[in-house]
């Protein structure tokens, strides 16, 4: 494949996971039958055009969820020279949320004792290649939210307290893709690292992973009949 033809298969497999995710989020609050859901999703995959993706829409309703998903990438970027080298983030027995349009540094120190902290990447502008985040929970709590999309890597330990982390494969190619590689100990206290879209509640999210889930078995059945 050459460069000028994968350029343009980028912006149609981004418009096609929006569309996915918008039909998704209709099904589950009903706006969709399960027919509909089936027969839409099938034509997502196999549309060559963004006007085909943008047709399957027409006639549902716009979600509040589904505005910020199509607006803001799962992944933006920063350029090189407007990244920091270094940063940190305190929270002592009270609390600490970095969020909305950011440029995280190159590395990022996370505290929290007797306090909470959060760290939200969804709608982040991430610097090209690694950017490192080191927490640190002492009888306090840190959260922590990444976009679908953007490679992850956690590395944690949990002493009298719960380290939660989640690793996922980027869907970028680019060597100079976003990664993310969080590392953190949590004493007594709690780290926490889930997958959420931007906009997207704790409970919507596993609405949308329940979906997903049932979504593959369907394709699964379908292809083994």
């Amino acid at each position: 494949m050459n460069d000028e033809l994968s350029q343009q298969l980028v912006p149609l497999k981004r418009e096609r996971e929006n569309v996915v995710q918008v039909l998704i989020d209709q099904y589950a609050a009903d706006n969709l039958t399960v027919e509909e859901f089936e027969t839409r999703l099938d034509s997502a995959y196999a549309a060559a055009t963004t006007t085909q993706l943008e047709d399957l829409l027409s006639g549902l309703p716009v979600l509040a969820s589904q505005v910020d998903v199509q607006r803001v990438p799962a992944v933006q970027r920063a350029p090189a020279a407007a990244v920091r080298d270094h940063g940190f983030q305190i929270a002592i027995m009270g609390g600490y949320e970095k969020k909305g349009e950011w440029t995280p540094p190159r590395k990022l120190q996370s505290l929290a004792i007797m306090g909470g902290a959060g760290l939200d990447f969804r709608e982040a502008k991430m610097p090209p290649g690694i950017t490192e985040v080191n927490v640190l929970a002492i009888m306090g709590g840190v959260e922590i939210l990444v976009p679908p999309g953007l490679a992850v890597e956690t590395h944690g330990f949990g002493f009298m307290g719960g380290f939660e982390g989640v690793d996922q494969v980027g869907v970028d190619n680019d060597p100079d893709a976003p990664r993310l590689v969080i590392r953190g100990l949590a004493l007594m206290g709690g780290v926490e690292v889930a997958v959420r879209l931007p906009g997207e509640s704790a409970r919507d999210a596993r609405q949308r992973r329940k979906i997903h889930r049932k979504e593959r078995r369907r394709l699964r059945r379908g292809h083994d009949e």
